[in-house]
């Protein structure tokens, strides 16, 4: 080794850097560097991805960051050893937690409290040169022989003499002079990109950027003998590269994951604890005795469970169930691991494993040795009640929620270049009006002349080339919808923590694919609407028809439910609701629970447009043969006729047919699960096919399955999450069958959520026999209520349609709760006699009354919406006192 490169920054130094993290060390190693160094600014947010790529090629990698102050030095800060990353990553979890999202403040003096163990770079010229000369020495006097200060060409025609002078200053003050090339991008047709990003950046454009831009195109990754030719002068510069790289020896595979034990029992073992609560768990849900297939299928579970250490998971996920039920709230659990058996007497999910045949080692294998995945749905309402229990149970230290990365899609990088070319706000709006939904490939030049553009105009040319590269960076990172990463230790030593836009929430810097790879779990923390819905529909069962219910416990497989349906009768039913699953349904015609699992999944941008959806049902209606080229892919697609509907079926083929080993088969999966990213599966396409040739399959049934599983590239589903959804889509369609009026109550009651409107959800109701009373000051409450009807609330007749649906005041456009509850409070048993009358009860102001009036809610009175509207008009400004 003679060079390695070790200032170097990706596109995670936001709108600074030109190149994504693994095209900067594919790039170092095609140039035979031995080591690079990515060191972003103020951040670890892309270390984890150049990490990946470095381990794929065997080059190593230094992990560090490059710290800015506020008085704009810029120093470059290489941990040596795991202690020391614990360091650099408190002292960007410091900056970040005093600053505003997106922003990191600290000062010299917090780099040199914290800087025990790190090697120091700085690089010069990015700030007042006294400045820099004082944070030189005080970095030496703290760490002898650990700092150096970076010497990089310019091409301003005094760099001979500038590398002398900064030669002359790191002897005077006792540093190490370090070669560098100060690396922005990896190739130097980057350059053009640099400059515009620049200009995103400072929102100037190119033509008014002037200094602001780099001099030249010298910026990217040089070979060694480059390096040499240039610092032949100071080869000592250079050889402290090879110096540097010998004393750094952490790598991001040292961060052991370490589980939180807060949720053992006392003198047990997790896996004990574990055991203990599964088999409680199993001779609750089977009273009767647990069956022999189960009991053995918990043993099996149990077993990899304990040969993977994976009880500390179970148990933490099992904890906040725990506590959702303890507070009544619903939940359901989904994913991976989540449709396991342990996860079903666990009471994290109600998918009987009795319904659907998942292997666990689909999901928790200890050949690839992947982190089991579980995420968990609460009630869209009272969600926020789970997270600060994790906060407080967990401490903010060691609980948080992970990043997602905000990427530039083609419509904003349309935007964001063409404003940065100088091109007219008319054009860009025409560019940005030719792009629809998600695609990854920019504007082509058939599109720019349907829009009257000439295709030939470089400058235009130029813009659509800078969009497309634009596509797929970073442009800020932002806070996963309820991915929350929990460790026994100090979470802010193991990823920097960032303040969320979001009040008193905050997110580390790294997304769900960073803390996959270094084998980091995360629970998911989810809200869906629909459990609310369930959540007060059960209630309304309880309180009207004295029954209870739950998820688990509706009656299973009931042909009325399938009836429904199977004529497409699904409005407000989860999942199922669409106008595409609308026509879907009376074609698959679903007669059972894994119909439905199958009708979840089959309804998805992936199986429609791999070409699996007509296949599928023509095989299901007899019109086309079922075949299998072989036992082993019989086995695999045996349950969806011959058709590859799941993520889990694509990997098993790939695995069985094409030769993927496991490891090959989980990045093919990572690559379908890149839903409305710049996607990867395609680099898979020429693998698969051949060695499903290889092994004997026909090229065109190879070239049809890599059609079909590149369709998953565009959202496929998992058979996992299909079937807890699917549990979901049976309850509520339950709920509809046989009692629309608590389905429509609580409907609404559970809004927003869905597809549909209150208005459209009360028609369909009404269609379905259910008697639907208006807003009215005698009646309603807040919420929506049932009634009886004959007007008493207290039937007890069980049966679809024994109560009415009073609509509540939430259901009035801009009507406030605390007037609401005024009402309900001040209401005498027998009502309100007038519009007086309620005035001088509620004290309310006459401008809430006429919205009343103007939502006709005084019906009860005698008063159409005029009359009333005049009675209030009548009431003057001010109520006289009652007595």
């Amino acid at each position: 080794m003679t060079y390695a490169e070790l200032c170097t920054m990706s596109n995670f130094s936001f709108l600074r850097g030109a190149s994504h993290a693994d095209e900067l060390v594919l790039k170092a190693h095609a140039l035979g560097l031995g080591a690079i160094g990515i060191a972003d600014r103020n951040t670890l947010a892309g270390v984890v991805r150049a990490h990946v790529a470095a381990k794929d090629v065997g080059l190593k990698l230094l992990v560090g960051a490059r710290l800015v102050t506020r008085s704009g030095l810029h120093i470059i800060a290489y941990p040596k050893d795991r202690t020391a990353y614990g360091r650099l990553s408190r002292l960007l979890t410091l900056g970040n937690r005093r600053a505003p999202k997106g922003e990191c403040h600290f000062d010299l003096q917090d780099i040199l409290e914290e800087g025990e163990g790190q090697v120091f770079i700085l690089l010069p010229g990015q700030a007042r040169a006294e400045d820099e000369r004082a944070a030189l020495t005080r970095l030496v006097t703290a760490f002898p022989g650990e700092v150096y200060l970076a010497l990089s060409y310019l091409y301003r025609g005094n760099d001979f003499e500038r590398l002398t002078h900064l030669q002359a200053l790191a002897g005077e003050v006792g540093a190490k002079t370090l070669a560098s090339n100060d690396v922005h991008y990896h190739d130097p047709s980057r350059r053009a990109l640099q400059d515009v990003v620049t200009c995103i950046r400072e929102h100037t454009t190119i033509h008014a950027a002037g200094r602001l831009l780099l001099a030249n195109a010298e910026r990217h990754l040089k070979s060694g003998q480059e390096m040499a030719r240039l610092f032949a002068g100071w080869p000592e510069a250079l050889a402290r590269t090879r110096e540097i790289v010998g004393k750094v020896t952490f790598s991001l595979d040292e961060l052991a994951y370490e589980y939180p034990d807060e949720v053992l029992g006392k003198g047990t073992c997790p896996q004990e604890e574990l055991a203990r609560l599964t088999w409680e768990g199993a001779a609750a849900r089977f009273p009767d005795g647990v069956p022999e297939k189960i009991h053995a299928v918990l043993t099996h579970e149990l077993t990899l469970i304990e040969e993977l250490s994976y009880a500390p998971y179970f148990l933490t996920v099992y904890d906040m169930v725990r506590f959702a039920r303890s507070k009544g709230i619903l939940c359901q659990g989904r994913g991976s691991a989540a449709n396991s058996t342990v996860c079903y007497v666990l009471g994290i999910t109600s998918v009987d494993p009795t319904q659907i045949d998942l292997l666990f080692e689909r999901f928790v294998s200890a050949e690839r040795n992947e982190p089991p995945d579980i995420d968990v749905d609460f009630e869209h309402v009272r969600r926020e009640e789970v997270i600060q229990y994790i906060y407080e149970k967990y401490g903010r230290h060691r609980a948080s929620i992970a990043a997602t990365v905000i990427t530039y899609r083609s419509k904003s990088a349309v935007r964001e270049v063409g404003k940065a070319m100088g091109l007219s706000l008319d054009t860009v709006g025409a560019m940005a009006s030719t792009i629809w939904g998600w695609p990854s490939g920019g504007v082509d030049e058939g599109q720019v002349r349907e829009i009257g553009l000439d295709p030939d105009d470089p400058n235009l040319m130029m813009a659509l080339e800078l969009t497309r590269q634009l596509i797929g960076f970073p442009r800020h990172l932002s806070q996963h919808v309820g991915g929350f990463v929990i460790t026994r230790g100090a979470l802010s030593e193991v990823v920097p923590i960032a303040n969320a836009a979001m009040e008193e929430r905050t997110f580390v810097e790294w997304d769900k694919d960073d803390l996959d790879a270094l084998g980091i779990l995360k629970v998911d923390v989810l809200a869906l609407g629909m459990l609310t819905c369930l959540a007060k529909s059960f209630e309304l069962f309880q309180e009207h028809y004295g029954v209870d219910y739950d998820l688990a416990t509706v009656p299973v497989e009931d042909p009325r439910v399938y009836d429904m349906l199977c004529t497409g009768d699904s409005v407000g039913v989860f999942q199922v609701e669409s106008r595409a699953q609308m026509t879907m349904l009376p074609r698959l015609k679903p007669r059972c629970f894994y119909d439905l699992v199958i009708e979840v999944a089959i309804v998805r941008p992936g199986p429609i447009q791999g070409d699996m959806v007509h296949p599928y049902l023509r095989r299901r209606n007899g019109l086309e043969e079922v075949s299998f080229p072989s036992k082993e892919l019989e086995e695999v697609l045996g349950k969806t006729l011959g058709v590859p509907l799941f993520q889990e079926q694509a990997m098993k083929i790939a695995i069985v047919a094409a030769g993927f080993t496991p490891s090959e088969a989980d990045k093919l999966r990572r690559a379908m699960a890149t839903f409305r990213k710049v996607g990867t599966i395609h680099t898979f396409g020429i693998k698969l096919v051949e060695g499903m040739v290889a092994c004997g399959y026909e090229r065109e049934f190879a070239e049809r399955c890599f059609k079909q599983i590149e369709g998953f590239g565009e959202y496929g589903f998992p058979e996992s999450h299909s079937a807890s959804f699917s549990l979901l889509v049976y309850v509520s369609a339950w709920v509809k069958c046989h009692y629309p009026d608590i389905f429509l109550c609580a409907m609404l009651n559970a809004q927003p959520l869905g597809f549909y409107a209150p208005a459209q959800l009360v028609r369909d109701a009404r269609d379905h026999g259910v008697m639907v009373r208006p807003v009215d000051v005698n009646f309603s409450g807040w919420h929506a209520l049932l009634e009886g009807l004959d007007g008493a609330a207290t039937l007890t007749e069980e049966g679809g349609n024994a109560r009415a649906v009073r609509l509540g005041f939430h259901q009035i456009k801009g009507f406030r709760e605390e007037a609401a509850e005024a009402i309900v409070s001040a209401r005498p048993s027998g009502g309100f006699d007038s519009v007086r009358d309620l005035w001088l009860r509620t004290r309310l102001a006459p401008s809430v009354l006429e919205r009343l009036a103007q939502a006709d809610c005084f019906r009860s009175l005698g008063l159409d919406r005029r009359a009333a509207l005049w009675a209030v008009k009548a009431l003057g400004d001010h109520p006289l006192p009652l007595l």
